[in-house]
């Protein structure tokens, strides 16, 4: 009987095993969890869940009993060592050897920490796994704290939303000249910086992190030669690619495990997907690595396809969401071809109720095929919008801009 084996415990591994199933594999499935938990989704670590707005459930995919249920081997608290591509096994930490017919390495990522000067002190952490939410819960809830926050990116202003939502001092560091700027943009950004200062929160962009001192735990971060008072230090810097078991497998590697858009990997029988794969995108024509919730989902149902030997492509649009105080935010789009495109705005900016449209504008200033929509406080047209990105069509900016004309109708 078949094996198919699944390396990781977040929403890709997850869905995937899920997905063999909805699919009709009535074969052997194991799922290897180096967490203790079953496999789970992480946006609410730093949303909801943080928050105590969602409780466990919001998290957790199946609890336990469901795999058993469903025939599917869960493995928690265990990690594979090696993958011996010719051999078609496996070795787990705990001396097992496993083999399989397909197996997929969903092995996610790993918050990056920067090299500064009392970065090991304790206080000091990042945010990746249900334990590093709950850790922080514990310190948040109560109030009355001062968190400072290394980098201004999802993460990192996620959770200053949350612990501003308690009652704590939030101070924010980013290097860059506005928050976010790597994901949406200068224009962009700024609403995120006005949002995060009329809660109160001491955003610091363009400035550097000398440090972060104190005697036993973390009490302070040395920012341009002056020190903030700090009760915890939370480093939201990224994250890199967990290719270890991959790259001493000998698969391809290049920012994340190479994949074709069917999710195969350069080693036979061997399929990556979610944060660690670095996936061939048949629309961008290029190679797309994304830490988003939509591209575990998206990618899990793909990949148990692509490893029954079923055609399958990975093609969505790209997708991420977050709520930060009162705003709430979709976006869709292609990231690459963000960067050189202009900005088209629907709605209301200051009131942060919009839409905004990323065109490319190759034909003229005053028409462009959207590639990227983002709507803030704005409701039920996400799947227009990323209809409207899908059609390619070359769209009027003053239509674009007018919120009398639907979305629909924009579209050929």
């Amino acid at each position: 009987m078949a094996h198919m084996l699944i390396i990781g415990g977040g929403l890709a591994g997850g869905t995937a095993a899920e997905a063999l199933r909805d699919e009709g594999f009535d074969g052997d499935i194991t799922v290897i969890a180096g967490e203790a938990h079953p496999p789970y989704q992480r946006p609410p670590l730093s949303k909801g869940y943080l928050g105590g707005t969602e409780g466990i459930d919001a998290v957790i995919l199946h609890p336990a009993d469901w795999y058993a249920e469903h025939g599917i081997r869960l493995v928690t608290g265990v990690s594979a060592t090696s993958l011996d591509p010719a051999a078609y096994a496996v070795h787990l930490e705990d001396g097992e050897r496993l083999s399989y017919d397909a197996v997929l390495l969903a092995t996610g990522a790993t918050p990056r920490m920067l090299p500064l000067p009392g970065h090991e002190l304790p206080g000091v952490t990042t945010l990746r796994r249900l334990d590093d939410s709950d850790a922080l819960a514990a310190q948040l809830r109560g109030g009355g704290r001062r968190l400072v926050v290394i980098g201004a990116g999802w993460i990192g202003m996620e959770v200053a939303a949350t612990a501003r939502g308690f009652g704590n001092e939030v101070a924010i560091l980013e290097q860059g000249a506005v928050p976010l700027g790597a994901a949406v943009g200068p224009e962009m950004g700024e609403v995120f910086r006005r949002l995060h200062l009329d809660h109160g929160v001491d955003l610091r962009t363009s400035v550097g992190v000398d440090r972060i001192v104190g005697d036993g735990r973390a009490e302070g971060v040395v920012v341009d030669g002056e020190t903030l008072g700090a009760d915890l230090v939370l480093v939201g810097v990224g994250a890199v690619p967990n290719t270890a078991l991959a790259e001493a497998a000998g698969l391809d590697i290049q920012n994340g495990v190479l994949t074709d858009a069917a999710l195969r990997t350069s080693a036979r029988g061997v399929f990556a997907a979610g944060d660690v794969a670095n996936a061939f995108h048949p629309v961008l024509q290029q190679h797309v690595r994304s830490e988003h919730w939509a591209n575990a989902l998206n990618a899990g149902k793909v990949v148990a396809r692509s490893m029954l030997g079923l055609p399958a492509s990975h093609d969505d649009i790209p997708y991420f969401y977050t709520d930060q105080y009162d705003l709430g935010m979709e976006l869709s789009g292609y990231a690459p071809l963000m960067r050189d495109a202009s900005i088209v705005v629907r709605g209301d900016l200051e009131a942060r109720e919009f839409i905004a449209f990323w065109t490319d504008g190759a034909s003229s200033a005053d028409t462009g095929r959207v590639v990227a929509g983002m709507n803030v406080n704005v409701w039920d047209v996400n799947e227009d919008v990323q209809a409207l990105i899908r059609s390619g069509a070359r769209v009027d900016s003053e239509r674009l801009r007018d919120p009398d004309v639907p979305l629909t109708e924009l579209m050929p």
